[in-house]
């Protein structure tokens, strides 16, 4: 994992510079209720997270001790989904972000938990991790768990510092994001590009 970490960190950071759905979250709850709601949203996306990465360590380090050959399976279809994800990007043509700046006001706790809830029961989120984490575990190293924990919750780590300066900065940054084709387009054809070289990576990996 080590040799690979920081191609590891530099997609997370790309992936989770990409306004999404969690960043259009906590960008629509800041411009509707505060930054304070923005930042208390972005920590219960964040602990809406730890659920499938606990989930996802668990269960890859489970198959891994079954079968490396299934481990193999693993990575070759997460691959495959992440070049789809990424060429999905690639084509998309979405030219700008809708942004709720009209949210009904909820108690700190109700936004909390609904951020929770909105990213713990979020199929996709479980799919992503799914197929990402695997691509950077080292099956010849030891703690296996381990790894797919640390890298989940540096992934989380980063997506929760990124979601809390969109909603530091929702004022500014939330208006030109809504309303700027270029740079929409622009994120979404890097985003596609580093997706699609991750999944390719796997199988040139394999073929040594």
């Amino acid at each position: 994992m080590s040799g690979h970490f920081w191609v590891f960190a530099l997609a997370t950071l790309i992936m989770n510079l990409t306004p999404g759905n969690d960043v259009i979250y906590v960008i629509s709850r800041s411009a509707g209720q505060g930054v304070k709601a923005g930042i208390i949203s972005a920590l219960g996306i964040m602990a809406g997270c730890l659920v499938h990465i606990t989930a996802a360590a668990v269960g890859l380090s489970a198959i891994i001790a079954a079968s490396a050959t299934a481990f193999d399976v693993i990575k070759y279809v997460g691959a495959a989904y992440l070049i789809y994800l990424g060429i999905r990007a690639l084509f998309n043509r979405k030219a700008s972000i809708s942004i709720k700046d009209h949210m009904p006001g909820l108690s700190y706790r109700k936004v909390f938990w609904q951020g929770v809830i909105t990213n713990a029961l979020n199929p996709k989120v479980a799919l992503f991790f799914l197929a990402f984490i695997p691509q950077f575990i080292d099956v010849g190293a030891a703690h296996p768990r381990g790894q797919a924990l640390f890298l989940g919750v540096w992934f989380n780590i980063s997506g929760t510092v990124v979601n809390i300066l969109y909603a530091l900065l929702f004022g500014r940054i939330g208006k030109w994001l809504s309303g700027n084709p270029g740079f929409v387009r622009i994120q979404e054809k890097v985003t596609g590009l580093v997706l699609i070289i991750l999944g390719i990576k796997v199988a040139l990996t394999f073929q040594k």
